[in-house]
């Protein structure tokens, strides 16, 4: 009998969490859960992070697991909720292409929270990590349509992120937990009931889309807590009439992307590090700014800069245009092509640009919204041509003695083909984490998240981590 999509990543999980993955797959994904670490602790000062905390704390319950920065422990779909808040709370994420998802985000607070809660060694809960982001990355590719080059999840206004990654963190949980074969395939059944999000946030405003993650790390817990207790999903809940992809994406899904390569070719080892706390797209337009800047190219001596970037995006980092080059926050301001293009030539810090970049402070600052008025954001036919295997931009200055600068970037920085290095990964750690964290702690929990691989369990790390 031919076995469903949802029982062959059933299948992957169950064997993976017998057998375990090779020591280097290990120590990637537990690159992984330090950059996820550093991204959750620079954002726990702010009004989401402290929103969603009091919500949680207030439900109660079991002190299962850990919440970053905070006391006391909660249960584990809590503590998920408000890890997985941190995690995507600065939009630092990384990010999968081309199926434009940020599944660390969704699924490591997840696996984090269960696998402390069953005192699972590290190794286990990079294996559950990893076989969760690969099945959030097949989800997504299954929604992208190479002929329009884009994710059918955001040509409908979807968070691809929050729908995928619910599943994805259901499955690692799962695997935690020590479900069989058959639950894990419920564990999928159930988990595509409940994923969910809308992007129009990213457009005009509204903090919602922080809670993305953090709700998919917490449904994916429920998720998996169901199934342990007996309730079941469909075995189709995938590919079927009214399964997951018609529901989302229409006749439009690839259903074999779901399998193809299963267990040999790994979408999970093909995450983009972002190199600075803004929206991906934004990427490669501050690359270019700061060569533009590297060239010594006046700020002041600009008449007019031109941000061309591929077709799809433009509605995200150029749309509405008033918004955009004014943004109403520092967080809005993440998601602008104008002020990160200013942010760039005015600011600096961290890897290029820093978090005080996007403060509500920044985006009020006179001369940097007075460049962004200066910027269009246009779509670009050679950049709509590679994305979104790659997030490129070109940007033309135009100075006021008549001349023009152009600067194309089509490789992003941070991802497979320009990898930071490891030394630039620890700065961005650092840099997050000594947000909060005192300088010996942040080492502390660096040098307890490389020892992952080989750790009997998370005590020591989460002891480190908690408030």
């Amino acid at each position: 009998m031919t076995r469903t999509p949802a029982q062959q990543l059933a299948q992957l999980a169950r064997t993976t969490a017998r057998t375990g993955l090779p020591r280097e797959f290990r120590e990637e994904m537990a690159g992984r859960v330090l950059d996820l670490l550093g991204n959750s602790i620079a954002a726990v000062p702010t009004g989401v992070a402290a929103a969603v905390t009091g919500m949680a704390g207030a439900w109660g319950g079991a002190p299962q697991a850990t919440v970053i920065a905070a006391a006391p422990r909660l249960p584990a779909p809590s503590a998920a909720l408000v890890n997985g808040t941190l995690a995507h709370g600065l939009d630092f994420d990384d990010t999968h292409l081309p199926s434009v998802l940020h599944p660390s985000a969704a699924v490591l607070p997840a696996a984090l929270a269960v696998a402390e809660t069953v005192g699972a060694s590290g190794g286990a809960l990079l294996d559950a990590a990893a076989i969760g982001v690969e099945v959030t990355c097949r989800l997504g590719m299954a929604g992208y349509d190479p002929a329009a080059n884009n994710s059918i999840f955001f040509d409908r206004g979807l968070h691809a992120t929050a729908i995928c990654g619910t599943v994805g963190a259901a499955v690692a949980a799962g695997m935690l937990y020590g479900l069989g074969e058959e639950e894990l395939t419920s564990v999928i059944g159930i988990a595509c009931s409940m994923g969910s999000g809308i992007i129009e946030a990213n457009r005009t405003g509204g903090t919602v889309k922080r809670t993305h993650c953090g709700w998919s790390a917490h449904a994916g817990v429920v998720a998996a807590e169901l199934a342990r207790h007996g309730i079941t999903g469909p075995t189709t809940a995938l590919e079927g009439r009214f399964g997951f992809l018609t529901a989302f994406c229409g006749d439009r899904a690839d259903v074999e992307r779901l399998t193809d390569g299963l267990g040999t070719r790994w979408e999970a080892r093909r995450l983009f590090v972002k190199p600075y706390p803004c929206n991906h797209f934004t990427h490669a337009g501050i690359d270019a700014a700061l060569r533009l800047r590297a060239r010594g190219i006046d700020p002041g001596a600009i008449t007019a800069l031109t941000l061309g970037v591929p077709a799809p995006v433009v509605h995200t980092i150029g749309e509405p245009h008033a918004a955009k080059i004014r943004p109403e926050s520092g967080y809005h301001g993440a998601f602008s092509g104008p002020f990160t293009i200013a942010a760039a030539l005015l600011g600096g810090g961290g890897l290029g640009v820093s978090h005080e970049d996007f403060t509500d402070t920044a985006v009020r600052s006179a001369e940097r919204l007075a460049l962004a008025e200066k910027v269009r954001v246009v779509p670009d036919a050679q950049c709509t041509g590679i994305f979104p295997h790659q997030f490129p931009a070109v940007l033309t200055a135009e100075l006021a003695d008549g001349s023009r600068h152009v600067e194309r970037v089509e490789v992003n920085r941070g991802g497979p083909e320009n990898p930071l290095t490891p030394e630039e990964l620890i700065t961005k750690f650092r840099i997050n984490a000594e947000r909060t964290f005192s300088p010996a702690r942040a080492s502390l929990v660096a040098e307890l998240t490389g020892e992952l691989p080989s750790a009997p369990d998370l005590t020591a790390l989460t002891a480190a981590l908690s408030g």
